[in-house]
């Protein structure tokens, strides 16, 4: 378990036993980190994922609340940072959005009108390397909607979003975790746009099977990384 997941684990165990509660302010930073035995860095980057994932809410000048979520809502968010690595849920979903999701950005390439096309292009512009990760998943989202939608097919559409559901949380902490994670991103939606643009089906295949490879790569590595750690 990583610093960051020590961390959040205790900020865990703090709502588990009423210690905070939703809508509450918590400590200032060198506080809370000295009452949990952590060091401000650590207390800092978990606090960053905490807010991304919608548990914490920092309100500058103000100071950090937890969100007004239910309880439980608030602790499944936190479970999933926690047990995602020994949970093989989530990796077979990518394993099924690699088989299906390249096909489908064929089919858009070849389906797609010119306001379709139009659409992606200016959604890619939303968003730049500065973009926040956790700004980056909805828009990531969008855009497979996008492509889902340029095939015609509904029951497609509905599929791909299911699963694109169960993977936000993974695509948000890759992105808080991963050294450059937004900019590879950004370059990987782009050049599946271009080709979905130009009609090439077969380049918009490989370029969607390189964007979902990645992000299941990381899953796997991170996995790998927590059995070699378990194992010193």
């Amino acid at each position: 378990m990583t610093v960051t997941d020590d961390a959040i684990s205790k900020v865990k165990q703090m709502l588990q036993q009423g210690r905070l509660r939703p809508g509450d302010r918590l400590p200032p930073e060198a506080e809370l980190a000295a009452q949990l035995g952590l060091s401000r860095s650590s207390m800092r980057e978990a606090v960053k994922a905490l807010e991304a994932m919608r548990v914490l809410d920092v309100r500058r000048g103000d100071g950090t609340y937890v969100t007004s979520l239910e309880p439980h809502l608030l602790l499944e968010a936190m479970s999933f940072v926690l047990d995602f690595h020994a949970s093989r849920a989530v990796l077979g979903v990518f394993e099924v959005r690699r088989m299906i999701e390249p096909a489908a950005a064929a089919l858009a390439a070849l389906r797609r009108d010119e306001v379709q096309a139009e659409r992606m292009q200016a959604h890619l512009a939303l968003v730049d390397e500065r973009t926040a990760s956790d700004v980056l998943v909805p828009h990531d989202t969008a855009l497979h909607r996008m492509i889902a939608e340029a095939t015609g097919n509904a029951y497609l559409v509905s599929v791909l979003e299911t699963m694109s559901d169960r993977t936000a949380r993974a695509r948000v902490w890759r992105g808080l975790t991963q050294e450059h994670a937004v900019e590879r991103t950004l370059l990987e939606h782009a050049r599946i746009v271009d080709a979905i643009a130009a009609g090439d089906a077969e380049l918009a295949r490989a370029a969607m099977t390189v964007h979902i490879a990645g992000v299941e790569r990381w899953l796997l590595d991170a996995a790998a990384r927590d059995v070699s750690a378990a194992l010193r």
